[in-house]
């Protein structure tokens, strides 16, 4: 049984003016669905816009093009009240633990804000709901009154996870949760992020260039190049059988646990350099880096279609008119 949409993007496009004259297509035209109770993992190189695509849908910015819709209402044309609401509804967790949380607050300060927003509860109640937060990331009841600057990076993020939670959402964006952090702490962000999703029916956006912790979290997936979607698919579907010949390049990169397997496999190395998303190439905004550009790349930009049940690809390699 295919479970209903929580999330509908439609044709999003976000830009931001440049200069005299200049725009800059951080997210141009993309449409995808996240649906209740699953993670859609948002990935891509640094700068292909997924941050801004999920600020854009959590409404932190408006859309230049395009909607947003959360439970069938656009986010973007809300009301005063349905905003307050749809902001309790989704929330985020953000890239940088050090940069996120207020020095001058205390944990409990943190956690608490958005319940004093939101909810009613008495000084009592608070204190009780915040210690069995800290609890549930995997903190102890002392931290309430401490500072984030005692805090290790793993620890730090563990409170913004206890700060989302705190309004009880149903959906979190995860804006690269643990690039900032150190290797051996990331799994354990990532299980207890899964393990929330299981207790409490969370769905998520989760956004990184890790594709590896993408394939362990995410149930879909959408590959983003300059401010597009060129591929998406289900997780087991992407990493065994990616299309796009940007997404061959990333998955290929992704280092093999066995070391025969990663001495004897084919890596896919792109030549020259990321175009600038204010001035892209024409037609397929890849072709400068793929090895199979053909003519039609530089005069037509591929629409994204379904190729295979539920794949959907843009790519001219792919059209059968």
């Amino acid at each position: 049984m295919s479970r209903e949409n929580l999330i509908k993007v439609e044709n999003l496009s976000k830009h931001f003016a440049v200069g005299k004259n200049q725009v800059l297509k951080a997210v141009d035209d993309i449409t995808f669905n996240i649906k209740k109770g699953e993670t859609f993992g948002l990935v891509g190189e640094s700068g292909c816009g997924k941050t801004t695509a999920g600020r854009a849908i959590v409404g932190l910015h408006d859309a230049t093009l395009g909607k947003v819709y959360y439970e069938d209402k656009d986010v973007h044309s809300l009301k005063r009240k349905e905003k307050l609401e749809f902001k309790k509804k989704a929330q985020i967790i953000f890239q940088d633990p050090y940069a996120s949380l207020d020095p001058r607050m205390t944990i409990g300060d943190i956690i608490g804000e958005g319940m004093d927003v939101h909810f009613n509860y008495s000084k009592k109640e608070k204190t009780e709901i915040i210690s069995d937060l800290l609890e549930t990331v995997g903190l102890n009841r002392e931290h309430n009154s401490r500072f984030a600057h005692e805090l290790s990076g793993g620890q730090r993020q563990r409170i913004g996870i206890a700060r989302a939670l705190a309004v009880k959402p149903d959906f979190i964006m995860c804006d690269e949760p643990i690039s900032a952090l150190d290797v051996s702490i990331q799994a354990q962000i990532v299980n207890l992020l899964i393990d929330l999703q299981r207790d409490m029916g969370l769905t998520y956006l989760f956004i990184s260039h890790d594709l590896s912790m993408v394939k362990h979290i995410s149930d879909r997936v959408g590959v983003m190049y300059l401010g597009s979607i060129v591929e998406q698919a289900s997780n087991n579907e992407l990493y065994d059988n990616p299309l796009h010949p940007y997404t061959q390049a990333l998955m290929s990169a992704i280092p093999e646990p066995d070391p025969e397997t990663e001495d004897t496999k084919e890596t896919i190395k792109l030549t020259g350099e990321v175009p600038s998303p204010i001035n892209t190439p024409s037609g397929c905004k890849f072709r400068t880096r793929c090895r199979y550009a053909m003519d039609i790349c530089k005069e037509v930009r591929p629409e994204i279609r379904e190729v295979k049940e539920d794949h959907f690809v843009a790519c001219h390699l792919y059209n059968e008119d």
